[in-house]
């Protein structure tokens, strides 16, 4: 009886039918559906005991092609991380203004070399001398809100990190729960697999944004996520990324400092092995472009304060000489600290309320003071102002504040002092900064040399700021750079809390940088007091000494090294940083700009007296001069060590950051229309066509139509033939 093999063919062609009817519906339904791939199934013949019996429908696949898919992974992983990029360069670009604008730093260098100048040609007017304190306000509250926002941008991108880990982890719990299912499902011989390879797939696009990824999927249906670094993402259980955000960021915070957290996966930090993503993208933001811009920054507000407090420490306001100068540098023990005057002579001038002098002498040719203690210093002078025989000021004082700052008083406000520092003993020598070695720590080695008196102790400065030397940075080295030391060298370290030379470390001939770093922070005299680290400064690392509690730190070097001293050869000084943040008008000529010095003392050789002249404007010229000469920054993130004016160094960052801004969207906009363009290859291979799917909708309703009248002509003759028997 062939009639009955007949009625099976056609039931299956049906069913057959019916299935590929099923999957075409739900194509149609999903077409907007994103991340929905295109289903089919395939129909086999179905063969007993070599006789046909009709088809049946394979199990139902996705049309994807992995090749794509893993390239539009690694293209969108580079969007995300350029996203972030340029989001943050776009803010930075709005900060610091275009280089063509009115309102960009480099502006404001210029209105304030304006101001200076207008203020030298007439030192007796009042509108130029508040115009001065005008612009100079200006400049350092733009750079003060610069850093401020700098720094809140550091802070928003680390926030965005914490914000990323959170969703990358959201989406392995997604991921690793798809896999189970998958698993199970494909075991089970449930259709539903496509569909749950669907959201997979759609997971896996969300997480390539934020990491870079790579994959490989195990024969049951299991898929294995790792970064290109190898680093294992979910393999039968998630690993999850864990990052603690910042609660406040400054210009000295690091992550190679320590004061930032790494991102962790199982216990390891990963930060700096990912490859690309958003993630990536955040840290370059907040490690690299945002503090490479502070430090240029910090660079340009170190060279503003001291240029123009070397040349206004010279000078000495009339008629409103100060009858108190008050230093900003701190000194840890002015008793065990000592300085010595090397070269040239100190001289201190009293003068009454008229310019005249009252009284005169020099350190060296008048107190017999070459070098000693500063304390020691200290109480010569003050014998000096108070002596009959001297200045006659009964109520003056020299003294240390509870800061540690040098405080001198005539103890009457109808006296002022003014310092001058002069090539010789002598009245009326030339005007010439003396030169002051400092011994740091009290053990005879004088570790540091200082241009003029005044300048030295911060007694009359201009621009004022953090004053407290506690960070020091060295010049930009390499890892393995040659450092030069005979046989061994000796740092020893003082700061307030702990006093002079609480601890030391010893630096021998095969010591890296790596090694002096490991020595200072496994030191336990150091401990909890003293941290280094080597951060990374454009194509090098700069050594970064700091102490932790915030107060001023000395480092004092004894011992063997060619060209000097270690310290000098790998440049290692009071850094920078926090300048920009921290910078300000001295804030007694805020209040009374006629402090500001236009003029310093001069010498009448016709009553060998010193004089003081309301027009002079000497200093004033001078500190207008300084926006004309060269100096000399040190390499500070993409910009290499170079000499040049403070507005062109201005001008060269504001650029930079222009062109970085213009770079990084040209790059962005490629790469999404690169990532767009992929996936839009993937699809037209794996979407669904609406005019494909009609077709296919056709084609199987006739088959189905085909195989029901199949099944009723055979149905009808079987019908016939029972009827007939």
């Amino acid at each position: 009886m062939a009639l009955i093999p007949s009625l099976g063919t056609a039931i299956s062609g049906m069913k057959a039918a019916q299935g590929q009817l099923d999957i075409i519906s739900r194509n149609v339904a999903n077409v907007d559906t994103e991340g929905y791939t295109r289903k089919i199934a395939q129909q086999s013949n179905v063969v007993m005991a070599g006789y046909n019996h009709g088809v049946k429908l394979n199990t139902t696949t996705r049309l994807v092609n992995e090749g794509l898919l893993k390239s539009f992974l690694a293209s969108n992983s580079l969007t995300g991380s350029l996203s972030a990029q340029s989001e943050f360069l776009g803010k930075t670009e709005i900060l610091l203004g275009t280089p063509q604008g009115n309102n960009s730093v480099a502006a404001n260098v210029a209105d304030l070399q304006t101001a200076f100048n207008t203020f030298a040609s007439d030192v007796t007017s009042s509108s130029g001398r508040y115009n001065l304190l005008s612009q100079a306000t200006t400049m350092t509250s733009r750079l003060n809100s610069i850093s401020q926002e700098i720094q809140k941008l550091r802070g928003d991108a680390d926030m965005q990190i914490a914000e990323d880990v959170t969703t990358v982890n959201s989406l392995l719990d997604e991921l690793h729960r798809l896999n189970d299912e998958i698993v199970k499902y494909t075991v089970l011989g449930y259709d539903s697999v496509v569909d749950l390879e669907d959201q997979r797939d759609q997971a896996l696009r969300q997480l390539s944004e934020k990491l870079d990824l790579s994959y490989f999927k195990r024969e049951n249906g299991e898929m294995i996520i790792q970064t290109t670094d190898g680093i294992m993402l979910l393999d039968n259980e998630p690993h999850k990324l864990s990052h603690t955000s910042l609660t406040q960021t400054s210009p000295s915070a690091t992550y190679a400092g320590g004061n930032i957290s790494g991102i962790y996966v199982d216990g390891k930090d990963i930060t700096y092995r990912l490859k690309d993503g958003s993630i990536k993208g955040l840290i370059e933001v907040r490690d690299e472009t945002l503090p490479s811009l502070q430090a240029q920054l910090d660079e340009l507000a170190g060279a503003l304060k001291e240029s123009i407090n070397e040349l206004h420490n010279q000078g000495t306001a009339y008629p409103n000489t100060p009858d108190t100068l008050t230093g900003t540098r701190t000194f840890i023990d002015p008793n065990t600290q000592k300085i010595n005057i090397s070269e040239g002579d100190v001289r201190f001038v009293i003068f009454d309320n008229e310019g005249n002098q009252v009284a005169t002498t020099n350190l060296k040719g008048g107190l017999g003071f070459s070098q000693g203690t500063i304390s020691e210093m200290a109480d010569k002078l003050q014998e000096w102002l108070q002596s009959a025989d001297g200045a006659n000021l009964p109520m003056a004082s020299v003294s240390f504040d509870r800061n540690g700052k040098l405080v001198i008083e005539t103890g009457d406000s109808n006296y002022g002092l003014s310092i001058i520092d002069e090539a010789g003993s002598q009245a009326g020598a030339d005007q010439k900064n003396a030169t002051i070695l400092f011994d740091a720590n009290g053990n005879d080695i004088y570790d540091r040399t200082f241009e003029g008196f005044s300048s030295f102790f911060g007694l009359n400065d201009f621009f004022t700021g953090e004053s407290n030397e506690y960070i020091y940075d060295s010049k930009v080295l390499g890892l393995k750079s040659n450092l030069g030391v005979k046989g061994n060298v000796t740092w020893n370290f003082s700061d307030q809390e702990n006093g002079m030379n609480f601890a030391s470390i010893t630096i021998t001939s095969t010591d890296s940088l790596t090694d002096i770093v490991n020595k200072i922070n496994n030191n336990e005299d150091l401990n909890d007091h003293i941290f280094a680290s080597l951060v990374p400064n454009g194509n090098g690392y700069m050594l970064r000494i700091q102490n932790t509690g915030g107060g001023q730190m000395e480092i004092s070097e004894s011992g063997s090294v060619s060209n000097n001293t270690l310290m000098g050869r790998i440049g290692l000084q009071p850094s920078n940083v926090n300048a920009a943040l921290s910078i300000n008008v001295r804030e007694e000529f805020q209040t009374a700009p006629v402090l500001i010095a236009g003029g310093a003392p001069q010498f009448n050789n016709a009553t060998g007296k010193y004089i003081l002249n309301p027009a002079a404007n000497g200093i004033a010229s001078a500190m207008g001069n300084v926006f004309n000469e060269g100096y000399t920054f040190k390499q500070s993130g993409t910009i290499a060590e170079t000499q040049t004016t403070l507005a062109n160094y201005a001008s060269t960052f504001v650029g930079n950051i222009a062109s970085q801004t213009s770079i990084a969207e040209s790059s962005l906009a490629y790469q999404q229309t690169l990532t767009d363009s992929i996936a839009m290859k993937e699809a037209k291979i794996s979407g669904v066509d609406l005019d494909e799917e009609l077709g296919q909708l056709i084609i199987f309703q006739q088959s189905y139509a085909a195989s029901a009248q199949a099944f009723t002509a055979s149905k009808e003759i079987l019908e016939m033939l029972l009827s007939i028997v």
